[in-house]
Order: C-alpha cells, then structure tokens, then sequence
C-alpha cells in the first residue's frame, strides 16, 4: 500500500496540534478495570515545527515540482521497492481493524512506517515483539480496542518539544490503560544513497520537527528543506525511492538499515531530545504496594483552577511527589459560570487536569491522596499505574 498523505513541501517554523474532543463521563469516577483483586486498589480501578503550507510544494505521486529553481521528483511509494526492506510495510487503517491475529506472539502498534521513532520506542519496550505499523495515533489505539494487536506505543510528551496535546486527548477518547512508559532518546542522522555526501547535498527531508531540531547542521550545509508531514521514516522510504544522490533524509539509524541507506551524520540535533512515550493495553496492570511505579490521573475541578492549589496539598502532605502536571480544555464545555456572591455570575475556562503521581496505585498514601481529591472534583479516571523507566536515557551516539 502507499504511504497515506504524505505530503512534501518547501520550508517551515513551528508545528500545530490537531486536537480530538472529550466527552466527560457521567460518572463521578471512571473505572474501567477488568480484575476484582486488586485489593485496596480495586477502590480505584483504573481505567516543529509547523505543518508547512501545501499550496508551496506538493510532491505526490509521480508528479514534479520547482524548488528553488530546481526541479525535484518523488515516485509513489509502493511496497517491495527494495529487496532488503521489511515487507511488511503496509500500514493498519481503520478498515483493517475487524482483522483477526492468532495471538501466538506479542504485537505492538506504533504510528508510521518501519524505522520510525515510535517503532524503535515498541521494540525498546518489547525487543522480541512483532510491531504493527498504522497510519496515525487513533488507529494504533483502536487496533488495541479492537484485539487486533495487544498494545500500543503512544508518544506522549518531548525534553525538546514539549507536551503532545492532541496524545493527551486521546487517552480519554479510549477505555485503554498505561501499562508502561519508555524514555526514548532520540539520535537523529543525516541519510544519503550510497556514494553520496553531506557536501553535495541540495535538499534534505524529513519530519518539519526533525528538520528544526536539526537546524544548525541543515544551516551549515545551506541545504533546502523539504518537510514530510508523516514521520522521519517515510522520509527515508521516499529518498530510497527518489535515487537522487543530491537529496538527503534525517531519520533513525535503524532506517538507514531498513531502506538501503548510507549514513552521513550522527547525532546531528541541535539538543539532546528524549520522547517519553507510554505503552497501552485493554488491560491494566496488578502493581504492587512498593516499588518504583508512577500513576496517571485525569480530572476536572468544580471551581476550576481556582482550587488547583489545595489539589497539590493532597499530594504534598502525604509526601507524594509530581512528576507532570499539564491541564487540557474540555471541549464541549470549554467556559463555566460560578455564582459568586460578591462578584456574582464569575466567568472561567474550563479545564481537565492530568496528573503522574510517584506512588503506586496500592500505596495507602495514594489511596487517601485520591480520596481526598474527590472532595473538589467532578470526575476524575485512573488513566493507569505503571513501572516507571529507569533505563539509560543518555543522548550520546
């Protein structure tokens, strides 16, 4: 299958978040686990740059565009192109989902195609796992939903980019728990065809966020950027197909492998960048009382951020630590009026607040912390409770 919109364009500045809509529960408190011996914990159960304008430069199929004067061609992606790819590099759609799996071997869903990020994040988590590659985040989670695969990978914050908003969403778009988190250093590398060099390169593709991590590199070299609104992977898949040895990608090392690619350059970001991703499943975890386990929690406040202060006392007098605090608008509902007696009818926006606590869900001290939350709530769900990640993050090549 060819790669889905993937769209190619002349150079751009900072990215945009989609953003997905959320529909609060009619529940005061989410629970959606699935085990009844959790014992305590069963109380709780858990539940770049930007995107450049299209009008500039379109390269779609076999059709050729002007840059800079220069004329450039990209050829349809289409499977089997190189003999030493992965075959298996058509990715999920939704229409996929009502497929069936023998279930003889773990497979992870992850968004792009093989030789992204997020695919090596899977295999950082599961090495022996079978990856399953789908067209964006929402089908990644509904392949899981659906039994299709077994979890999915979902990039959910960056040390360099910051929060990934429209990731947050998600998580309340779908009955799935975090089962784990992966600290993920991203090594960016300058790929080229065989014979070719970073000097006598023209242009270079890659994710527009890729292409701005790597900004002073791309500067030095004087190179015109080429942005591939879907993932660093296909651009690596598209510069193997193109064969032009002016035209360089930024992508994985592990890419590089996959798509017949020399490497001219590592480790050329600007900054060390680490992705934190979480890992999803229908089921949560059973965790145990200690131990080094983190807990997500979402929730909305009946006086809004007025109260946040007091939330952070929950958590603060039982010595509990915060890890990540990010608040999200909700959507539907996105102002609240509070009557007020000295200033009566009192406008605000409102918020959900996501919240990762240090402390396993088992924990007494996290039990009463929830409990005690409850008292200036509306909703709150147990988004899951999860090891935390205490491998190597080191940047370094």
């Amino acid at each position: 299958m060819a790669l889905n919109d993937c769209s190619i364009w002349g150079c751009a500045k900072a990215p945009l978040s989609s953003f997905a809509t959320f529909q609060p529960a009619s529940s005061r408190l989410s629970m959606n686990l699935k085990h009844d011996d959790l014992g305590k914990c069963s109380k709780w159960r858990c539940c770049c740059s930007s995107v450049w304008d299209p009008s500039a430069l379109t390269l779609v199929g076999d059709e050729k565009r002007v840059v800079n004067g220069v004329q450039v061609q990209i050829t349809e992606l289409d499977d089997g192109f190189h003999k030493d790819v992965n075959p298996r590099l058509k990715s999920l759609t939704a229409n996929d989902l009502s497929s069936s799996r023998d279930g003889t071997k773990l497979c992870v869903a992850y968004k792009g195609l093989a030789g992204a990020y997020t695919e090596d994040a899977a295999l950082k988590a599961y090495p022996k796992c079978e990856t399953v590659p789908c067209d964006d985040f929402e089908t990644s989670l509904k392949a899981v939903e659906s039994g299709l695969v077994d979890k999915a990978v979902l990039p959910i914050e960056s040390s360099v980019a910051g929060s990934i908003h429209h990731n947050y969403d998600l998580l309340l778009h779908h009955k799935l728990h975090i089962v784990g988190e992966v600290q993920l250093p991203i090594n960016h590398c300058l790929l080229g065809l065989t014979g070719a060099t970073k000097e006598n390169l023209k242009f270079v593709l890659s994710h527009p966020q890729a292409l701005v991590q790597c900004a002073m590199m791309l500067t030095d070299l004087a190179v015109t950027n080429i942005g591939v609104d879907d993932d660093t992977a296909a651009a690596a898949k598209l510069l193997a197909l193109d064969g032009r040895r002016d035209i360089g990608a930024i992508a994985s090392s592990r890419a590089a492998k996959l798509y017949g690619l020399d490497i001219l350059a590592e480790g050329i970001q600007d900054d060390d960048n680490i992705t934190r991703c979480l890992i999803l499943a229908r089921d949560p975890n059973l965790p145990e009382a200690n131990g080094s386990y983190k807990t997500s929690i979402v929730f909305s406040l009946q006086e809004g951020s007025a109260v946040l202060s007091k939330v952070l006392e929950v958590f603060g007098m039982r010595n509990i630590n915060l890890s990540k605090i990010e608040n999200r608008p909700v959507k539907h509902h996105p102002v609240r009026f509070h009557d007020d007696s000295k200033y009566e009818s009192v406008k605000y926006f409102d918020n959900l607040f996501y919240i990762d606590f240090e402390a396993s869900m088992r924990n007494p001290n996290a039990q009463y912390a929830l409990e005690s939350l409850q008292e200036y709530t509306t909703f709150i769900r147990v988004l899951g409770c999860y090891p935390v990640d205490k491998t190597d993050i080191s940047c370094s090549s």
